[in-house]
């Protein structure tokens, strides 16, 4: 099992530790519901050093990018990110991940889900002809993402970048906290606001960025936060999590990312998709709240007031800031609607739920 930089920190501090993508990583601290509030209403950090990261060179490297991912990165211009994900060739979604411009036409960074770090990489090698230099860089690469609605007034006395006003979804480079060669991006997987920290694991500068964000910190009460509490956090927001909502089986259309696949040019399956476009998707990506109390989870099965198996849950909690179950899944289109009625298989019981519109927390 891996370790990320932040590992011996984690368990100093006494986190619940758990085996993720292949890493020891902290599930939770002081308690789920606890650490969601705080990052819903305050500033948490999020070690998630685990995900992979890789650079793209060259002035073939935007074709490439084009070639094997739905979303357009031409429009991207330096310092702007962009969410996307890679089809395959059955239009099926090999990861989610998201495209950061770091100099138009030339260098672009590729951030990618941990347990798909080498499925990734294999993927877009084989459309790589060779014009592009490919690094694989997430093992030296550290990232925190520190969360929340104080995330950004806390940080800015470390940096002279200016992140209190950084726009969602764009980056800036330079020192943060002494350290040089620093990205922090705005794109967020919590919905509360905040930035992500990148920077290379050399020497003590995981230690330092560590304890200069905790120091920053203290007097608002911020605080290490656990993959628990992120799950919970990004399902309140509806996003997907890949191999739950998403997966080499669903398309981006079925999973309600139309809006990250652009007919404006040709990508793998793109013309399988545009078909799966005009002619309308069997199944759909929903949200849906339990009516009854009861929490839906991964893999229970949907089916409509006649108990005929309509779909399965693809992720589903306890909403901490709801207080009720909530959950995603796909279901046939014609049970899509909002307000659509569906029924849960909870321990042998049919608990009724219905449709609505995501995100769950505004």
């Amino acid at each position: 099992m891996k370790s990320t930089p932040f590992t011996a920190m984690h368990t100093a501090l006494g986190a619940k530790m758990a085996e993720f993508a292949g890493y020891n990583m902290p599930i939770s601290y002081s308690g789920i519901n606890d650490e969601h509030h705080c990052v819903r209403t305050n500033v948490g950090v999020f070690d998630v050093s685990h995900m992979g990261e890789f650079i793209l060179k060259g002035s073939n490297a935007l074709a490439l990018i084009q070639r094997v991912t739905s979303n357009d990165a031409s429009k991207l211009i330096n310092g702007q990110a962009q969410y996307s994900c890679l089809p395959n060739e059955n239009g099926g979604i090999v990861d989610d991940l998201l495209v950061y411009c770091v100099e138009q036409n030339s260098v672009y960074m590729l951030v990618v889900n941990a347990s798909n770090i080498q499925k990734d990489w294999d993927w877009i090698m084989q459309f790589n002809d060779g014009s592009v230099e490919m690094h694989n860089i997430s093992d030296k690469t550290c990232l925190l993402a520190v969360q929340g609605p104080n995330a950004t007034k806390i940080l800015q006395p470390l940096t002279e970048m200016d992140i209190l006003n950084l726009k969602y979804y764009t980056f800036v480079k330079g020192v943060f906290a002494g350290v040089e060669n620093v990205l922090v991006s705005a794109t967020g997987y919590t919905g509360a606001g905040g930035v992500e920290i990148y920077f290379e694991d050399k020497g003590d500068d995981a230690k330092k960025i560590w304890d200069a964000i905790f120091s920053a910190g203290a007097e608002v009460g911020i605080k290490p936060i656990g993959l628990g509490a992120r799950d919970t956090l990004r399902l309140e927001k509806g996003y997907c999590l890949y191999g739950n909502d998403i997966d080499d089986y669903s398309t981006p259309l079925e999973a309600g990312l139309g809006w990250i696949t652009k007919f404006t040019k040709e990508f793998t399956a793109s013309t399988y998709l545009k078909k799966q476009k005009e002619g309308g998707v069997e199944k759909k990506l929903v949200g849906f709240e339990m009516v009854e109390r009861a929490i839906p989870r991964h893999h229970y099965k949907i089916r409509d007031a006649e108990g005929n198996l309509i779909g399965n849950v693809t992720s589903g909690t306890q909403s901490p800031t709801l207080n009720k179950g909530i959950g995603m899944g796909y279901v046939l289109s014609e049970f899509a609607s909002v307000g659509a009625e569906l029924f849960i298989d909870i321990r042998d019981k049919q608990m009724k739920a219905v449709v609505v519109q995501l995100p769950f927390v505004k």
